[in-house]
């Protein structure tokens, strides 16, 4: 190939260097100006399509199929493509929908209007009218009546539509991202679905959808540093919430027994493949269940959502195919890490000797950590890698779990478990504590964690509290992480894929 490419650069004089971006626009600007004075609106306010491109497609096969013959139709989508023949040219448009070809002919069009092909740019919106066939190849195609610019593009998009190579520029300029590549429009059509399919489920099951508030007093219902801000009117300092879990057992002690909510989160963490600071939740509350019940939910429901996101309940995530066909295995999170790490957690009843231990094995904890924070880190980073196929982790430690309630006969855990698929975490659930005076010392220990250092330890919550004291039956909460099971169903490693505008450092 070396040898090939040699000769042919010798044969000739090299390629002309392509045009800066610059002179493109440039360029672009001027045939703007040249419609404007034709009289010409680069930009017209509406355009009456009839069918998408799958529709018009779908329309062709009608008459094929022995129905009857298409009329004219109305198209529009971003030309992709062109190839000009004489007084003849293909254009290729898309829109949201897919790809269909329009054929471009001068004594087809309106006089004048063939000319305003000269004026067209890969990029520009178009709108055509005309009557479907198949090309000689089986190419569904519009032959053109009627054409009509839409939207006069200034800027030119990525070369040969290749996509963007440049992933800080894919994530920085989605847009540029999506118009190059349907393979990314695919990936964000998957996530909807998800979406759509997460909440059919919930509410066939008769969950209520609430909405609770963002800007918050306190920051409460998980482990994870907040955001801050400042509210002016109110002359406060308020915090964006990094879980929804307070708000939506209020609702519960209030006497909605089936409630969930879909909605963002904050945590002002790092960024890496699986975290983001600002992600994409669903937390549902259902009094009189357990986490057992919670347990046989969460499987049932992402097996679901898979089926009617991508059909079939088996997806293929990093070379591996992962089966969500319940049942899911369960281990209990002591047995996990025991397995894998040889530590048994319960044998170093507090911090300073599991931290000695961990030590010996080079696992070295950050400053202030305490007991439940030095087995999560054990759990990230002997088990966790481990779980590629959909496995339940149970029964955590009380010092990981300040909102879970005790296990019957065992002091020092909790009734808890974490879902995991891929090598990551994907859910996390309780039964809930409803005893209010157990969760104020529970607050008490995880304020004492925070004035020691640990600022992802909890915040105590005194109005959260005085609802507790009302009553709260029962209650199976979950968490699962919608952004991580995109993941998942899409194929993709980085949670900066399934997210359309991740945050990113400053260029």
């Amino acid at each position: 190939m070396t040898g090939a490419r040699e000769a042919s650069q010798g044969s000739g004089p090299p390629p002309p260097p392509s045009p800066r971006k610059e002179d493109v626009s440039e360029q672009r600007r001027v045939k703007l100006q040249r419609l404007r004075a034709l009289g010409l609106d680069p930009y017209p306010p509406r355009y009456r399509r009839t069918h998408t491109a799958q529709e018009a497609i779908s329309l062709l096969e009608r008459p094929e199929q022995g129905g009857a013959e298409p009329q004219d139709i109305s198209v529009a989508g971003r030309i992709i493509a062109r190839r000009a023949m004489g007084k003849a040219a293909f254009l290729d448009l898309r829109d949201g929908s897919g790809r269909i070809q329009a054929y471009l002919r001068a004594d087809r069009l309106p006089p004048g209007q063939y000319d305003l092909l000269e004026a067209l740019d890969l990029g520009d919106f178009l709108g055509v009218t005309g009557r479907l066939f198949r090309t000689k190849t089986g190419e569904p195609t519009i032959e053109a009546h009627h054409i009509t610019l839409l939207a006069k593009s200034l800027q030119p998009l990525p070369e040969k539509w290749h996509g963007l190579s440049d992933v800080e520029k894919r994530y920085r300029q989605r847009y540029l991202d999506l118009a190059s590549s349907p393979e990314v429009q695919q990936v964000f059509l998957i996530r909807s679905r998800l979406i759509s399919a997460l909440r059919r489920f919930l509410d066939g099951r008769g969950f209520l959808e609430v909405e609770t508030p963002v800007l918050n007093p306190t920051a409460g219902g998980a482990a994870a540093q907040p955001f801050v801000t400042h509210h002016s009117a109110l002359d406060r300092d308020l915090y964006l919430r990094i879980a929804t879990e307070l708000h939506l057992k209020r609702l519960i002690i209030g006497g909605l027994d089936r409630v969930y909510e879909i909605g963002r989160v904050f945590r002002n963490e790092g960024i890496s493949t699986r975290h983001n600071p600002e992600f994409t939740t669903l937390e549902s509350y259902e009094a009189y269940a357990d986490y057992n019940d919670v347990m046989a939910m969460t499987e049932a429901m992402v097996a679901y959502a898979a089926q009617e996101t991508l059909g079939k309940q088996t997806v293929e995530y990093n070379g591996q195919a992962i089966d969500f066909t319940p049942p899911w295995r369960r281990v209990t999170l002591r047995e996990a890490i025991r397995e894998r790490s040889g530590v048994d957690f319960e044998g170093y009843p507090d911090t300073a000797s599991l931290a000695a231990r961990m030590d010996a094995l080079g696992l070295y904890a950050e400053p202030g950590a305490g007991r439940g924070k030095l087995i999560d880190k054990l759990l990230s980073h002997y088990v966790e890698p481990t779980l590629i196929q959909p496995t339940f982790l149970l029964d955590y430690p009380l010092d990981m779990s300040p909102l879970a309630k005790g296990k019957p006969g065992c002091p020092t855990l909790v009734e808890r478990f974490e879902g995991f698929a891929g090598g990551m975490e994907l859910a996390n659930a309780f039964t809930e504590l409803n005893d209010p005076e157990e969760q104020r010392e529970r607050f008490r220990q995880q304020q004492a964690l925070r004035e020691a250092g640990d600022t992802e330890a909890e915040m105590p919550d005194e109005d959260f509290l005085l609802a507790l004291e009302h009553g709260m039956p029962p209650t199976g909460g979950l968490g699962v992480g919608i952004d991580r099971l995109a993941m998942l169903f899409s194929g993709q490693t980085s949670i900066r894929e399934v997210i359309l505008f991740p945050q990113l450092k400053a260029p």
